[in-house]
């Protein structure tokens, strides 16, 4: 027990401190408990030198939309305040060669799409996947980031931090596996990733299984609109939904996630191949489903990944091409034998997974509403034209039908504050986070000024919420706009082309402090934007391309250059 006055003088301490003076009192307080014979003479004399008992740190990120480098960026900055020289590096600047000789490094990863780690992880990713790498030296911890909708939850961090072990890594924590509301959990890793640095307590032991963070809040709403923006003669589809949800909290930048239902053609005829009965009961995922339910709300039956066409080909016991096919073709050209072979087939696929869409609603003037903006993705295979899953229910869905969906966070594309201006790239449903800012800036009165560039194929057809921006203009709410509309002339025309024929004015906009925000397509929009960017910068200052591109790094670096890009 503290004596009243020590006590005091504890509390007072606790509430003083920072909490990078929080982290260090917590590793150095558990260092000394747990030395053999601690001893605390000294300390006051020695509180600038002790810190922990390591002095050099890496912290290396992979990162798709920029959740795992802000992550990484706010490690950094803690471990330096505390004393440690830390080195933070993004995965695709690494120099492979110095992992051997790193003795403590921590990892940042995301994943992607399928599984896959980030496009900048490449390098690194295959690295760690050589036999010969040998790291006796090093000790690391691994912070996955990724959402638990998806099937590989997280498997690009589980890759990592088993390759590492493999080649001979001591782990200095477990992998932690973070969903989307990735801050709390993230943040208690770190804690204790510092206290056990403190300690040096970095052992060869086996991987455990990791925590998560807490799960999504899952909302049901009602459709209450469902409408195609396109004209009659355009070649696109384009839809305005509006979805009733009182109790849905979301901010502007945020995206919906929305897990789709199988087309009930095709359930209808994966019944009608297996000879099942639609109401029998399965067991799967510690609950109990008819089949049809099943094959309608639960299991993806449609363009199967490899893996699940090899599981496959194992129960049927035939020679299958590992290749993307859907679960009719598979049921036409290698047939179950019985009802027991296709309950096995049904245990081997993986969950439907979910859509992210930006929304388009601002919540400060759509309360009690959620708007997303759904391109129907339209494709040919083998001559046939076929519609995207997801899009493809979205948009067939008709008013005062029920939807569940979840909130997916974006916390790295937020409004900058009200006085600031803000530059906005979005051609196609790329505008559909802008929409929500431009409604949000105008029910916050915020006095920044605002630049709309959109881009589409036709202005008759294809010109998306040209009703509210012809509005926004009117009322002084959009300061400048400016279109591409891509096959209106015989040369293409996009947003790149836009930026550049007003070069002078984005630069100017820029030296005064603008944010600007990208989003649509990563490739080639993306790219090609970025790349118009550069020109800018180069003309307007007169500097080199290489110079040119650090004025732009210094850009993503204060945070004034953002991308929500798919």
């Amino acid at each position: 027990m503290l004596y009243e006055t020590k006590k005091e003088i504890f509390n007072d301490l606790i509430k003083s401190a920072s909490r990078e003076e929080l982290i260090w009192m917590n590793g150095f307080i558990t260092g000394l408990l747990n030395a053999s014979n601690p001893d605390v003479s000294g300390i006051v004399e020695n509180n600038v030198s002790v810190t922990t008992k390591i002095d050099k740190l890496t912290i290396l990120y992979a990162t798709e939309t920029g959740n795992a480098k802000s992550v990484a960026t706010k490690f950094a900055s803690t471990t330096k305040k505390i004393g440690i020289k830390t080195k933070l590096v993004s995965a695709d600047q690494y120099r492979i060669s110095d992992l051997p000789k790193e003795e403590y490094l921590l990892v940042v990863i995301s994943t992607q799409g399928d599984g896959e780690p980030p496009v900048s992880a490449a390098k690194f990713y295959n690295a760690i996947h050589e036999n010969d790498l040998q790291l006796n030296k090093l000790k690391y911890g691994v912070l996955g980031l990724g959402d638990t909708s998806y099937p590989l939850f997280c498997k690009a961090g589980e890759d990592v931090d088993e390759q590492l072990a493999l080649r001979g890594a001591k782990r200095i924590i477990d992998l932690q596996k973070c969903d989307t509301d990735y801050e709390d959990a993230a943040n208690e890793w770190f804690e204790k990733t510092i206290s056990l640095l403190n300690n040096n307590d970095a052992k060869p032991t086996p991987q455990k299984a990791s925590a998560k963070s807490t799960g999504k809040k899952i909302y049901e709403g009602t459709i209450v609109t469902n409408i195609n923006l396109n004209d009659i003669d355009s070649n696109k589809e384009t839809y305005h939904i509006e979805i009733s949800a009182e109790d849905a909290a979301y901010n502007s930048g945020d995206a919906l996630g929305i897990v789709p239902e199988n087309p009930k053609a095709v359930v209808k005829e994966i019944l009608h191949l297996t000879n099942v009965d639609a109401d029998t009961k399965i067991a799967w995922k510690d609950d109990e489903y008819s089949v049809s339910e099943l094959l309608t709300k639960k299991l993806q039956i449609i363009y199967l990944h490899e893996r699940v066409v090899k599981k496959y080909a194992s129960i049927v016991q035939q020679d299958i091409p590992e290749t993307r096919i859907n679960l009719t073709d598979l049921l036409k050209i290698y047939p179950v034998k019985n009802e027991d072979e296709f309950i096995q087939v049904l245990q081997i696929l993986e969950p439907i997974a979910p859509r992210l869409y930006s929304i388009s609603s601002s919540p400060e003037a759509h309360s009690g509403e959620v708007h997303i903006t759904v391109a129907r993705d339209k494709f040919i295979v083998n001559d046939k034209e076929e519609v995207g899953l997801c899009s493809g229910y979205l948009s067939q869905l008709d008013t005062e039908t029920k939807i569940n969906f979840y909130i997916h966070p974006n916390k790295i594309f937020r409004l900058p504050a009200e006085h600031k201006d803000v530059i906005m790239i979005g051609p196609g449903t790329g505008i559909a986070p802008f929409r929500s800012f431009l409604f949000e800036r105008d029910a916050q009165g915020a006095s920044g000024r605002n630049w709309l560039f959109f881009g589409d194929q036709h202005f008759t057809s294809d010109f998306l919420y040209q009703t509210e921006i012809q509005s926004f203009i009117e009322t002084g709410l959009l300061t400048r706009f400016n279109a591409a509309f891509s096959r209106d002339q015989e040369h293409k025309i996009y947003v790149q082309h836009k930026l550049l024929q007003h070069s002078a004015d984005v630069f100017d906009w820029l030296e005064n402090g603008a944010y600007i925000y990208i989003c649509g397509a990563k490739e080639p929009m993306s790219v090609d934007v970025e790349k118009a960017l550069i020109e800018i910068i180069a003309q307007q200052k007169n500097i080199d391309e290489s110079q040119a591109e650090t004025y732009f790094e210094q850009l993503k670096e204060e945070g004034r250059l953002l991308k929500d890009v798919y």
